[in-house]
């Protein structure tokens, strides 16, 4: 057979795929993309591997018994095989029992996760269209990655953080006009490979080069000096994690007291500043949070904040935050102090100036985007009205009934029975893994779409696999690509493993709601109604797009050249604000920046006032815990993944050590506890414990250990001779370790990198790693 070629598109990246005889012989690199990412190329090496689930399976007790809520056998018991017909049956029957029982908000259907990036075959998409047909559910709001900055940043700004980050000033100003550009959590390259939706052109090292060439001076704020490519030549601080918020306070100090600030701008854009001022100067609890204050908590000595805050006055000052430092304990404090920094720069709204969020956390903030809407698969409403911020689910599950406070709201946790999720795995993104484990028995049934024997499988009662973005049709699209890829099926479905749609449609049909899912339409049918919508939605911006027909035989199209002048670049985020506040006000109760909100102070919330404050986390290493746990963990992305996604394959194993996850300590921290390169080692708190393999960098502050996220989890269950072993993950993943608390009432986002702990070298007698190992599987 001869061979064939199609592209296929990923939050990593676009592809080539070679295909002969229905195998994958050549997997390359889109040839426009100057820097592509090297985790595609997991794809070929997993898409036939032996931890493919190879047809529907049920956890053996639930098949035999029904649903329960005793669930203490999820994610140790084997697995039965059954067929398509049973298992739609059996889901059908659990949805209608369900919600005939106990109600739909008893169904949780927030499915959080990335999944394809395709734009039909979405999984939450899918997920949530079929259960609001089948009455409704409760779902999440927000997302683990910006939750605090997704609240604070309306109350602050007058609109969404999505508008904040995806409409941010384009690279091309950037580049032309910033002199210094602080970066609060760094901007690490390894961030930047992946965009939700695709990214076919991985720009942002050679933008940040741009801006080095041009003569921007780059300051890094982040414990690890990886987080900036040395190329840069930035200046390294590194403060106490979580004290991000104590050195803003101490520059804005600074500024004020050396009559650096724009007093001007402020009482022009903005409103509140005055009150704030009484709580900078000490006025308001005695308290003055100048920079000798700021060196006490973060540990940058006075001097050097006092010159940082001299060097951001009077020149074009970007003050980028990663999204990191909002995933702590009060983390609507850094994104909320820095909009107060910037304003009193007088810099928001300026071409080289201003604030940007989450900056090369996604390879696709400050790209040009189109302005119209891409093709997407409609989700219909959701008659109910149940839901919970995102990173409460294990709250959920353990506390019906429970109330809970958000964004100046009382809510309730519902009594979820049923959990429904595809394309997604909380046992990667979600915190305190044990907790999670405890609250996972809850529900009477578990439900999933997946695709390999992880984690999310194994602690399911129904498991339904999924074919992979190679085993089905679908169009890639980000807004802020320029490329809109046809990808096309290039291998059959492995084993029995059929998409989410064709699953849903089925589970519908035993539902007699199979006509209103598909609306009589297949997966063809689908992909030329939604590519016709986004054509006529381009006609109408003044992009005139080809037919189906042609983009399918072409394989993409290019909607504007990327270094054309003019077109979509050249944006200034707030440029209208700034040019005229009273024409174009901003969408805040004022009208203006909001450093005091009157809003937020009407909430009456103890960790989160009416202004922009310095709250000591719950877990420091300034604090009594680090005691016992004296080392900070950072549970940043990994360079080798997106999340925990095939986490199998060849590019991630490769980082293994050992088999385990590595995790990288400081010199000092390490020769103290006798660690040497590539030993295994032990992190633990109270909360749990892990193994991972040492790396020792001179990058890293002292006081500090990196574990990425993205470590298969792999409980030790049962008994072993090592301390804590049920509260073990042999593997290495840091969210057994990682807190469980709402960064305040307000945004209740995740805290994750607000983590103490302890490492240890490992002694004999180790676990095996099995996270890559089949579960059993009986008849």
């Amino acid at each position: 057979m001869t061979d064939q070629k199609t592209l296929t598109s990923s939050h990593w990246g676009a592809y080539e795929v070679t295909v002969k005889d229905d195998e994958v012989i050549g997997f390359e690199d889109f040839s426009p993309d100057p820097t592509p990412s090297a985790i595609g190329h997991n794809l070929p090496d997993v898409v036939k591997g032996d931890l493919r689930i190879s047809q529907p399976m049920v956890r053996a007790s639930w098949l035999e018994n029904g649903p329960s809520q005793d669930g203490n056998k999820r994610g140790q018991e084997a697995f039965v095989p059954i067929s398509w017909d049973k298992a739609y049956e059996l889901v059908a029957n659990e949805v209608t029992r369900v919600a005939r029982d106990h109600g739909n908000q008893a169904i949780y259907g927030g499915s959080y996760g990335w999944a394809s990036a395709g734009r039909f075959h979405h999984a939450q998409s899918q997920l949530h269209r079929f259960l609001n047909l089948a009455g409704g559910y409760t779902r999440s709001v927000n997302t683990y990655s910006s939750a605090a900055g997704e609240v604070i940043v309306p109350h602050v700004l007058g609109h969404s953080f999505y508008q904040a980050e995806f409409q941010a000033t384009t690279w091309d100003m950037l580049a032309e006009h910033c002199d210094i550009m602080v970066m609060f959590g760094g901007m690490a390259s390894k961030n930047g490979q992946v965009h939700p939706g695709g990214i076919s052109r991985h720009m942002v090292p050679s933008w940040m080069a741009r801006c080095k060439d041009r003569g921007t001076e780059f300051v890094n704020i982040s414990p690890q000096k990886s987080d900036v490519d040395d190329h840069l030549q930035s200046q390294w601080l590194s403060p106490r994690p979580n004290t991000d918020v104590a050195l803003m306070l101490g520059i804005a100090h600074t500024l004020w007291r050396e009559g650096l600030h724009d007093a001007a701008y402020l009482a022009r854009y903005a409103t509140g500043f005055e009150t704030f001022l009484a709580y900078l100067t000490g006025e308001t609890d005695g308290s003055v949070k100048d920079a000798v204050w700021a060196a006490d908590i973060t540990g940058i000595p006075a001097t050097d904040i006092e010159t940082l805050a001299r060097r951001m006055a009077g020149r074009a000052c970007f003050i980028s935050l990663s999204l990191s430092v909002q995933r702590v304990d009060h983390g609507e404090q850094s994104y909320w102090m820095a909009i107060t920094l910037a304003a009193m720069l007088g810099q928001l709204g300026t071409a080289g100036g201003g604030v940007g969020f989450g900056n090369g956390a996604l390879g696709g903030v400050s790209n040009p985007r189109f302005p119209f809407k891409g093709p997407t698969f409609p989700q219909g409403k959701n008659p109910v009205s149940d839901f919970i911020p995102v990173a409460r689910v294990t709250d959920m599950l353990l506390n019906p009934g429970a109330s809970f406070d958000f964004n100046g709201t009382t809510h309730t946790y519902p009594d979820i029975r049923l959990v429904y999720w595809a394309g997604g795995n909380p046992f990667h993104h979600q915190m305190d893994l044990n907790k999670l484990v405890r609250a996972w028995q809850k529900p009477e049934t578990v439900i999933v779409h997946e695709i390999y024997w992880n984690a999310m499988a194994r602690h399911a009662d129904i498991i339904l696999p999924v074919s992979t973005v190679l085993e089905r049709n679908d169009i890639g699209y980000s807004a802020a690509d320029p490329y809109v890829i046809a990808m096309k099926q290039a291998i059959e479905p492995v084993g029995q493993a059929q998409s989410d749609f064709a699953i849903l449609t089925g589970v519908a049909g035993k539902m007699d709601l199979d006509q209103a899912f598909t609306e009589g339409l297949d997966e063809a049918e689908w992909l030329r109604r939604m590519y016709g919508e986004f054509q006529n939605n381009g006609t109408e911006a003044g992009f005139d797009a080809p037919d189906f027909d042609v983009f399918w035989q072409e394989g993409y199209i290019k909607l504007a050249s990327p270094e054309k002048p003019g077109g979509y670049h050249g944006k200034v985020y707030l440029k209208d604000f700034h040019t005229d506040p009273e024409l174009s006000p901003l969408g805040t109760p004022s009208g203006r920046i909001e450093i005091f909100s009157e809003t937020i102070e009407s909430f009456n919330y103890p960790d989160c006032q009416g202004h922009p404050r310095w709250y000591e986390p719950v877990e420091w290493l300034g604090g009594d815990q680090a005691k016992d746990f004296p080392l900070h963990l950072l549970s940043n992305q990994p360079k080798s993944k997106l999340h925990s996604q095939m986490d199998h394959g060849k590019i991630s194993r490769a980082d293994k050590i050992n088999g385990r996850a590595p995790v990288t300590l400081n010199r000092q921290d390490a020769a103290a506890r006798g660690i040497a390169d590539g030993d295994t080692v032990r992190l633990y708190n109270d909360r749990g414990a892990c193994y991972a393999g040492a790396i020792l960098s001179d990058d890293l502050m002292p006081g500090v250990v990196q574990l990425a996220t993205g470590a298969w989890f792999d409980p030790l269950y049962g008994n072993h001779p090592v301390r804590n072993s049920v509260g073990t993950d042999r593997h290495g993943n840091p969210n057994i370790l990682t807190r469980d608390k709402g960064t305040s009432r307000l945004a209740q986002g995740p805290t994750a990198h607000t983590s103490l702990v302890e490492v240890e070298k490992a002694q004999e007698d180790l676990p095996e790693v099995r996270a890559f190992a089949l579960p059993d599987i009986t008849s």
